[in-house]
C-alpha cells in the first residue's frame, strides 16, 4: 500500500510569519482520516520567516524531529541548551517530563523545515537535545540514517530518539536511483525535486504512506532531496 498525499491537498496555516502545511491534523486543521501514521503522529512543513519564530513553549512525552532545509534555526530551552541546526542538518528533542523552548530563523534569511513528531516508547524519561550536521553532498547507494530509536546506531553518528523509528534524508542527484528497505511501514517526503517511489510520481512537497511494499525503489527524475520515517510494525 503506498497513499500519496499532494501538497495542495494537505492542511495549511497562514500566520503570516510563518506558512506551515501539516500532513496530519495540527492546530487549528482537523481531518479525522488524517490523524497521524502508526507511531508518526505530526509533520509539518514550516516556512518562517527572517527574524521570526517560535516564542517559548512547552511539550511533554513526544519524540521531536526537525529538519532544517534552507536557512537555519536556533533553539533555546530551559534546560540551558542554545544551538543553531543548519539546511541539511537534523535535531531532536527528547521532551519526556517537560521541556520549554523557542526556536527562531535567522534575521537575514528565512527557514524551511519538517518538524515530526513521534510518540515516545517510554514516558517521562528526562528531557534533552541534540543536534548535529550531515554531509551535504548527494547520496548514490542509500539514503544515510540521520536519526534512531537504536542506541547501537549512534556509534555510527546517527541521533538518538526514544522511539521505534528512524529518519533517513539526503539529496539524489538527477537520474540516481536508490533501492533501500525501510521495513513494513514507512512515510517517504519529497522535500525538494521529482522523483518516482516504486513507479508513482512524487514531486516537492508530497507525501507518502508506505506499508507492506517491501524494499523502496526511489528513481530522482530530477535534483532532489528525499526523507524517510520509518515507523514501528
Amino acid at each position: 500500500m503506498m497513499d500519496i498525499v499532494r501538497f495542495d491537498e494537505l492542511g495549511k496555516a497562514d500566520f503570516g510569519w510563518l506558512q506551515a502545511r501539516h500532513h496530519f491534523s495540527f492546530g487549528r486543521y482537523y481531518n479525522p482520516e488524517r490523524m497521524g501514521f502508526g507511531n508518526l503522529r505530526v509533520v509539518n512543513d514550516d516556512r518562517v520567516a527572517a527574524g521570526n519564530g517560535f516564542e517559548p513553549h512547552p511539550h511533554d512525552n513526544m519524540e521531536i524531529i526537525t529538519y532544517v532545509r534552507r536557512g537555519e534555526i536556533r533553539h533555546r530551552d530551559n534546560m540551558g541548551n542554545d544551538g543553531v541546526t543548519h539546511a541539511g542538518s537534523v535535531q531532536v528533542m527528547s521532551a519526556g517530563t517537560g521541556v520549554t523552548h523557542a526556536e527562531h530563523a535567522s534575521a537575514t534569511e528565512p527557514t524551511v523545515l519538517y518538524q515530526i513528531w513521534i510518540l515516545p516508547n517510554a514516558r517521562d524519561v528526562a528531557p534533552r537535545w541534540e543536534m548535529r550536521g550531515f554531509p551535504a553532498d548527494p547520496v548514490s547507494e542509500a539514503l544515510p540514517l540521520l536519526v534512531s530509536g537504536d542506541a547501537a546506531d549512534a556509534a555510527g553518528g546517527a541521533l538518538y530518539i526514544h522511539a521505534d523509528a528512524a529518519l533517513y534524508g539526503g539529496r539524489l542527484a538527477a537520474g540516481t536511483k536508490v533501492t533501500q528497505d525501510f521495513g513494513p511501514r514507512a512515510y517517504v517526503l519529497v522535500s525538494e525535486g521529482a522523483v518516482a517511489v516504486n513507479g508513482q510520481a512524487m514531486r516537492a512537497g508530497d507525501g507518502a504512506a508506505v506499508a507492506d511494499e517491501g524494499a523502496l525503489r526511489i528513481e530522482a527524475e530530477t535534483e532532489a532531496e528525499v526523507v524517510v520515517v520509518r515507523l514501528a510494525e
